[in-house]
């Protein structure tokens, strides 16, 4: 018999190194968004930021982050996705080293400013990087459960390493900490990696690329701040940039792409993932700090525990979708991560909730990662290798997008009861019954079409294309 089609693809030395890069990258980009929320008032005070400000500290890191990825994803592919994977990586340390040294807010700011607009460069073309090196198939999809797992696992430890190193050395630690891991990714990139592009170079789309990221910012912009004149700025961006892709001799997005199932059901998902996570991460933050009155040490290490259910999770799901497909494993991990919400509706007031809290935690985490890693390869399945960049930048916009509005959109919710409690809970119904209203409509939206098929040539039923 013969175990060619069960046993697990084998990495050569080479691409060993090559997954450290790329997956190491990915990994402190990632810590780099949450490892500075648990301790906000100590930045603040640091710096002299006053307390009604101290949102911005994440908002001015996710606004570039999520304004500038597709258009940088895009770039990737027609210019080179090494170069702007160094160069992200190079802006990364800089800003690093100005945020480290911080004296102001303006500098503090502007360090969080350049830390997200250095994720919008590597990001997508780290992750496009991989999926042109490892084709389509059992490879890829181990390779992105490995890829899912670090992402989340490096929010979850950017929560823990911030608490740390608050409460044991200073916060500016959090920042110094990316300089010797940017600086060893620049000396190892350029002997592992050969620069990945499109053949023959197409002239950019300007005028797309300036009205799909300013529509975004605006939107995004609009969603922190509540502001109605920047959402209708967004929206007409918007607007504007589906008119012009529709004309444009070479799109900064070519529609047929957005219209693909797997491409519009898999960002959806990628949608509905990490809104509801990332704020039911702020709300139960919340809740540990001012209702049951933990420290910043402590949430983190409260968070820290049931996020090692990542390191499994993104392993088991590149099998899973390897056996099983991602159109069945995207809805179950995505109603693992509500079903597991649904406990944390009903904690109390007293410390003996923990016994139900981490449990749950446990269980939403390995859903939440499971559906990361689904729908990272739904959204990139089927496409080829020139398109990758756009491919990943899609889903990178969408993760960095979803990450930025969770948590203004929840806490409104939240807000407009008197009691924080009876806030919080209203906020988690909300977030269960979008998760499983989703879960339909994810299911309904990634069945098989007969014209898929048609004149396809065969494929096994694990390699879904």
């Amino acid at each position: 018999m013969t175990t060619t089609a069960t046993s697990p693809p084998r990495f050569t030395g080479r691409q060993r190194l090559i997954l450290l890069v790329l997956l190491g990258a990915g990994f402190m980009l990632s810590a780099d968004f949450s490892i500075l929320n648990v301790a906000l008032p100590e930045v603040g005070e640091g710096v002299g930021l006053e307390p009604p400000a101290l949102p911005w500290i994440a908002s001015a890191y996710a606004l570039p982050a999520a304004g500038f990825t597709l258009l940088f994803g895009r770039l990737a592919d027609l210019f080179g996705r090494r170069l702007l994977f160094l160069t992200g990586i190079v802006l990364l340390a800089v800003a690093s080293l100005l945020g480290g040294f911080a004296t102001t807010p303006e500098m503090l700011l502007s360090a969080r400013a350049l830390q997200g607009l250095s994720t919008a460069l590597s990001v997508p073309a780290s992750l496009s990087l991989l999926t042109t090196t490892f084709h389509e198939g059992a490879m890829r999809d181990r390779i992105l459960g490995l890829n899912g797992a670090l992402l989340s696992g490096g929010f979850t430890v950017g929560a823990l390493l911030g608490g740390s190193l608050v409460s044991l050395l200073s916060w500016r630690t959090a920042f110094f900490i990316n300089v010797p891991v940017a600086v060893l990714i620049l000396v190892l990139t350029p002997l592992l990696i050969s620069e990945s592009k499109v053949p023959e170079r197409v002239e950019p789309d300007l005028p797309g690329a300036i009205t799909v990221t300013g529509g975004l910012l605006a939107v995004v912009y609009a969603v922190i701040e509540r502001n109605i004149p920047a959402a209708v700025v967004g929206i007409v961006l918007l607007a504007a940039f589906w008119l012009i892709e529709l004309r444009a001799a070479a799109p900064l997005v070519p529609l047929r792409i957005l219209r693909r199932p797997t491409v519009m059901w898999g960002n959806y998902a990628g949608l509905v993932v990490f809104t509801m996570e990332t704020a039911m991460i702020f709300l139960m933050t919340l809740y540990l700090q001012h209702i049951l009155e933990f420290n910043p040490l402590a949430t983190g290490l409260i968070f820290g525990v049931p996020g090692l259910a990542a390191v499994l999770a993104g392993p088991t799901a590149g099998r899973l979708i390897g056996r099983h497909g991602y159109r069945k494993v995207l809805p179950i991990g995505l109603t693992v991560q509500g079903l597991a919400t649904v406990p944390l509706i009903f904690v109390g007031s007293d410390r003996i909730g923990l016994a139900l809290l981490i449990p749950a935690l446990f269980v939403g985490f390995f859903g939440h990662v499971t559906a990361i890693v689904a729908y990272t390869v739904t959204a990139t399945s089927g496409l080829p290798n020139e398109e990758q960049g756009l491919a990943t930048g899609l889903t990178t916009m969408t993760q960095n997008i979803a990450i930025t509005i969770g948590i203004p959109i929840l806490s409104a919710i939240a807000a407009t009861q008197d009691a924080e409690p009876a806030g919080i809970r209203l906020a988690l119904i909300v977030n269960v019954v979008v998760t499983f209203v989703s879960v339909v409509l994810i299911r309904i939206g990634l069945r098989p079409r007969a014209e898929e098929n048609i004149g396809a040539p065969a494929v096994p039923a694990t390699h879904e294309v």
